[in-house]
């Protein structure tokens, strides 16, 4: 089982966190994407590599870093400096559906352009030293451009395909486009994981049920809806309803509190802990309404005592 790039909520904050209260409950995670940028990426430390830095991420969940772009040399540049800190694989973001990111061929933006793709590969896979793996969707305005894509991902050594059966003009609206997926699954001669809308264990099950050959699943949304979902695919999660509300409210609890300890602002605080209660709010059974009306707190120390409140309660 594998956590999602979500950037700004599966970063390394939530990460440490998450092992600290399940350990061994995710077995890696993709890190959310470093992006490439003309000129910048000789400044290799800086505040785009704490996320993977090796000894922050000792305690947390093991990781394989993400790199966004269509710049081979910096791409190579990139993968070197994260296989001198120990890495050995990276992972190519064609899947993120940002409209201001796939406007400029990056991310879901390069699914409609399998030529290019092919380019940006023949360029960096013969000069990497770690192994690569890819994350895409059916394609960005079409699912059809996935079968044009996918003999040109078949032509290299990937470690493997997590592919998204959503367009990048769907961003995450809508259903997965489950049969695409079907289709393309066997066509992939890489080992395939999937991701997309696993929100419960019944919806792991109807997954892993239905496509057979999948290596693996990637899940993003539904940990940060409910942290005990790894578990209860394992197997391994409380049977009572009391213990499991309590163990999602300690995991809140630990959460907030790394977050009221960084050397921040009360703004950029305030604002984190907001982030994640639009999401982390239906572990502890709030209702909408109230999680909503929360979201109107003004200051960092009424939001605090209210999510503590709230948790405090199991």
């Amino acid at each position: 089982m594998i956590l999602a790039p979500m950037q700004g909520l599966t970063e390394l904050l939530f990460r440490r966190a998450y092992e600290r209260r399940f350990p061994g409950a995710i077995a890696v995670a993709v890190a959310p994407f470093i992006s490439l940028t003309h000129g910048n990426v000789p400044r290799f430390e800086n505040k785009a590599l704490a996320d993977v830095n090796p000894d922050a991420n000792r305690g947390s969940i093991p990781i394989i870093p993400q790199i966004l772009g269509n710049e081979p040399d910096e791409f190579v540049a990139m993968a070197a400096r994260l296989a001198q800190m120990g890495y050995d694989e990276v992972n190519w973001n064609l899947g993120c559906p940002m409209r201001r990111i796939a406007a400029k061929h990056r991310g879901s933006g390069l699914l409609a352009h399998p030529d290019e793709v092919r380019r940006i590969l023949d360029a960096v896979v013969p000069r990497l030293s770690v192994r690569l793996s890819v994350k895409v969707r059916l394609g960005h305005c079409s699912p059809d451009e996935i079968y044009a894509l996918i003999p040109v991902l078949n032509d290299y050594p990937l470690a493997s395909v997590t592919l998204h059966p959503r367009t990048g003009k769907q961003q995450y609206s809508g259903h997965p486009q489950l049969g695409h997926f079907a289709r393309a699954l066997p066509l992939i001669d890489k080992p395939v994981i999937y991701n997309g809308d696993i929100f419960t264990l019944a919806d792991y099950r109807t997954v892993v049920q239905r496509f057979t050959g999948i290596a693996d699943v990637m899940i993003g949304r539904g940990v940060l809806y409910d942290p005990l979902l790894p578990l209860r695919i394992k197997g391994t999660a409380p049977q009572s309803d009391e213990e499991a509300l309590r163990l999602c409210a300690g995991f809140v609890e630990d959460l907030v509190g790394d977050i009221l300890r960084l050397q921040a602002s009360d703004a950029v605080k305030l604002s984190k802990i907001k982030e994640y209660w639009c999401l982390l709010y239906k572990a502890l059974h709030v209702p909408e309404t109230e999680a909503r009306a929360l979201l109107r707190t003004p200051t960092l120390g009424e939001m605090t005592e209210s999510v503590l409140g709230i948790s405090s309660k199991f």
